[in-house]
């Protein structure tokens, strides 16, 4: 139980990093600090679980494949502006700039993931 908390807890913490990052680069998403970026992936995860339970209950699979991959970015670009709305430290700028912040999410994720796995941390 303890190790699951664990993961879960760092994971919360790289994405709060990773949506830290793509703010600071001005990727279509503006953070006003860490502690906004950890609200985020909390409520980013929070949204996003739902979203992927609601789109399972329609037979829509979130796994491999370019359609996925497509399906996946626009429900990010979603999962982002639902969260805009919750949270006063983040501000996704329209559907172009939410599509831009899931591009770099992504991408910088990829990077501190393969970052962490050279240190033997996987996540």
């Amino acid at each position: 139980m303890f190790e699951l908390l664990w993961s879960a807890l760092v994971y919360l913490v790289v994405g709060a990093v990773i949506i830290f990052i793509v703010g600071k680069l001005n990727f279509g998403l503006r953070v006003a600090g860490f502690g906004s970026a950890l609200m985020a992936a909390i409520v980013i995860a929070l949204v996003g679980g739902v979203i992927a339970w609601l789109l399972s209950l329609f037979g829509i699979s979130l796994a491999g494949g370019f359609w996925a991959a497509l399906i996946n970015l626009v429900v990010a670009a979603i999962v982002l502006m639902i969260s805009d709305k919750f949270l006063p430290g983040m501000e996704v700028h329209g559907f172009g700039g939410a599509i831009i912040a899931a591009l770099g999410i992504g991408v910088v994720g990829w990077l501190v993931t393969w970052l962490l796995s050279l240190f033997g941390i996987v996540l």
